[in-house]
């Protein structure tokens, strides 16, 4: 789920909670880069990682120092692997003491003092973490349906959503669902390959999802749910719960 959640065309995006390594240390220089502008940057990233590692909010950190790559082969590399801040340090921010601190989730650069990278640091991290929460939530929500009858509950899977839908909670309604919606869609998918549609979606719903519903959980703060309101499945029976459904794939 985090992965689908987060990630993007480039790879994997971790919140640094998460992640097992939360920054990536990157030297960056040429062939040509004088050799003590060489060894002044490592210098510089070797010291700021140690600082990183022993202060009292340890962040996790590997400096890259590999030389059989090149810098830009290194940020996929590490993109690629979700690491959520890069630092940088190249020949004219040695010059300046300056460094480059990048975000994984945005893309976002930030230059700054060498001696501000450890406050720095810190704040991105607990930055990234509640965007990217905050990001997953909207995300969720815009995704979220709330139905009260069958025709609705079917509308909603069509179109990509998680739904919330009164439920009677008995296993015999449940399979029932499994079983009919896979019909459903299964008749969908049919007609539009009939119809030979290229399209992303076909009015309105998600071209491809065969998949049969499954509840994925009772939430545990329940909207409320009026007496007697009957189950979404229209079985007769009386709901008990709000219960979130979605497709499997």
């Amino acid at each position: 789920i985090l992965v689908m959640t987060h990630g993007d065309d480039k790879g994997l995006v971790l919140p640094p909670r998460c992640a097992p390594i939360q920054l990536v240390a990157v030297p960056i220089y040429k062939a040509s880069t004088p050799e003590e502008d060489v060894k002044a940057i490592a210098q510089i990233l070797s010291e700021s990682v140690k600082k990183l590692k022993s202060k009292a909010k340890k962040v996790k950190c590997h400096l890259d120092d590999r030389d059989d790559k090149n810098p830009g082969w290194k940020y996929n590399y590490w993109e690629q692997k979700g690491v959520p801040l890069r630092l940088e340090i190249g020949p004219a921010d040695i010059k300046e003491k300056k460094c480059v601190l990048v975000r994984r989730d945005t893309g976002e650069k930030y230059s700054l003092p060498v001696s501000d990278l450890e406050n720095k640091v810190d704040e991105l991290l607990e930055q990234i973490q509640k965007d990217m929460l905050a990001k997953a939530r909207r995300k969720r929500d815009e995704n979220l349906a709330i139905v009260w009858t069958w025709d609705e509950f079917i509308k909603a899977l069509g179109k990509g959503c998680v739904v919330l839908a009164p439920w009677c909670l008995t296993t015999e309604s449940e399979e029932w669902v499994k079983e009919e919606t896979g019909r459903v869609f299964k008749d969908v998918n049919k007609q539009k390959d009939k119809a030979d549609k290229d399209e992303e979606t076909v009015k309105g719903e998600v071209k491809g999802l065969t998949g049969a519903a499954k509840t994925l959980c009772i939430p545990f703060n329940q909207p409320e749910l009026p007496e007697g309101t009957p189950c979404f499945t229209g079985n007769g029976k009386i709901a008990k719960e709000w219960c979130l459904w979605g497709r499997s794939y």
